[in-house]
Formats: structure tokens, C-alpha cells, sequence
């Protein structure tokens, strides 16, 4: 690496540095609001462990998930939810504003790609406190599991879960572009959390139903498996976790469709650029 690559290299460093530290006094100045964020998620993941130990007492397994497998599937997506939501979900919300406003004017002057100023400029910290329960929630079934794992295990994991946010921000991103055609995108995001609700629940579930609904079941896990693979999301890491996994051919295709949707993302970006009309123009 040369040194002009070095030195853009921590000038990214430096400034992302900077938003953490913004998004931190930020978040000290209303504790208020970070105490009942933490309140109300903490609230959520106790219904959601709540409602699946009521279900879990009357089933031994949802399609091969047993208990404490099912809990690291869902300790997987939380993490991931997150960790996306922390650093990503508060700009590309914010995207369209900053075109209604004119604000965009001010990042596209600015000597640094406009895509990471969009995108890491503000920090949801008190999301933080969600990746915290979702790793002791991992912890505690994958203790109960009581499977040895490896050091493989761990790395290929966490691999994954950087897969997964990586889908999910090219989602973001990709849809948060449209705003510069649409200026507001609100159904839009309803549409991208309607579409993620595929990735709390594991791709195995779709196997083996009654055989009226066979052909839908099929057509959902084809498209959310191939074209849009949401069901690879949590699945594919909570398997390695939990179970360990022999069979690489979904998490190839994860790890494809996550490196292609960020290219095409960001070639959609780039593009949609191109249409922006300024404030001033």
C-alpha cells in the first residue's frame, strides 16, 4: 500500500472516528431518551424469549430447530438487526430529508466520497445495548446446546454475520437512492422491513408443507433464497454456530449475492447521483 492509499485510509479512520464520538455526546446529552430505548428493547427480547418457551412446551422442534438451537437463530438475527440499525439505518432514513432540505448540497462539496459520509454519519449507540443481549443471549444456548465448538467455527461466524450486514446495507443503501427520484421514500422502508421479517425465521421451515401449499412454499423459499437471499441472512451463520455445517453451497451463495448487492448498490448510488437536481440549481 502506497502512501497516498495509507493516508485517505486514516483520513476515513479519523472522520468515522469523529461521528462515534458526535453520536456518543449526543446520546449523553439525552439520557432520558437512551434509558427507555434500552428499557423498550430489552422489553422486546424478553416477549420474544417469552413467547417461543410457550411454544417450545408444546413442540420438541420447529422444523429441525430444537430449543436452544432456535435461540442462537434468534440471538443471530438480533445481532445483525443491530448492528445495521446502529450504524446504518439512522442515514439512509435520513437521506431523503437531506434532499427535501437542500442539505445534500453540502455533502457533495465535501472532499470525501458522499456514499460514507451518507452512511456513517450518525450512530443509533443506544442500539448497542441490543448487540449486548443478542451475544449473551448466544452465549447462553450455545451452553446449553453443550457442542464443542471450534475455532473455526467462530471465525466462519463471525464471517458471516459481516456477510449479512453487508446485505442488508446494500439493501438500504439501494433503496435509499430512490430518493433522489421519489425525494420522499417512506413506503419504501415500510417495504424493506416487511421484506426482512423473511430473515427472522430459518429457511428449513419452508420445507415439507402440506402439499396444497407445496408450490407457494416453494416459489417464497426460490425467490428468498436465490434472488433476494433474506433467508440466507441469519440462517446461514446460525447453522455454523449451532449445528456446524458441512454443506457450503447456500453460504457461497450468500457470500456472492452480498459482495454483488454492494457493487450493484453502489453503482446505483453513484448513478442516482447523477439525477440530483441541487437546492440552488
Amino acid at each position: 500500500m502506497d502512501q497516498s492509499a495509507k493516508s485517505a485510509q486514516a483520513k476515513y479512520v479519523r472522520v468515522w472516528t469523529t461521528f462515534f464520538r458526535n453520536s456518543l455526546v449526543r446520546e449523553l446529552m439525552f439520557r432520558g431518551n437512551f434509558v427507555i430505548s434500552v428499557i423498550t428493547r430489552t422489553f422486546w427480547i424478553c416477549a420474544q424469549i417469552t413467547l417461543f418457551e410457550i411454544i417450545y412446551g408444546n413442540v420438541e422442534t420447529i422444523s429441525d430447530w430444537t430449543k436452544y438451537e432456535y435461540y442462537a437463530f434468534m440471538a443471530t438475527g438480533m445481532l445483525i438487526n443491530s448492528i445495521v440499525e446502529t450504524l446504518f439505518m439512522p442515514n439512509c432514513a435520513n437521506f431523503s430529508e437531506m434532499i427535501r432540505t437542500g442539505n445534500l448540497d453540502f455533502v457533495l462539496v465535501k472532499p470525501i466520497d458522499t456514499q460514507f459520509l451518507i452512511s456513517c454519519e450518525k450512530m443509533e449507540l443506544a442500539m448497542l445495548t441490543m448487540s449486548a443481549w443478542s451475544v449473551g443471549f448466544l452465549s447462553y444456548a450455545l451452553i446449553q446446546i453443550g457442542q464443542p465448538i471450534s475455532m473455526m467455527q467462530v471465525a466462519s461466524y463471525l464471517a458471516f454475520v459481516v456477510v449479512g450486514v453487508t446485505f442488508f446495507y446494500s439493501l438500504m443503501i439501494a433503496m435509499a437512492s430512490t430518493s433522489i427520484w421519489l425525494t420522499r421514500n417512506q413506503g419504501l422502508y415500510d417495504f424493506w422491513f416487511y421484506i426482512t421479517v423473511f430473515a427472522r425465521y430459518p429457511r428449513s421451515i419452508y420445507d415439507g408443507v402440506d402439499s396444497r401449499r407445496l408450490e407457494f412454499s416453494e416459489v417464497l423459499q426460490g425467490t428468498f433464497t436465490y434472488a433476494v437471499p433474506i433467508l440466507l441472512v441469519v440462517s446461514v451463520p446460525a447453522r455454523i454456530i449451532a449445528k456446524g455445517l458441512n454443506d457450503w453451497h447456500y453460504p457461497v451463495i450468500g457470500l456472492v449475492s452480498s459482495s454483488v448487492g454492494l457493487i450493484v448498490s453502489r453503482l446505483l448510488f453513484t448513478w442516482s447521483l447523477r439525477s440530483y437536481r441541487s437546492s440552488g440549481s
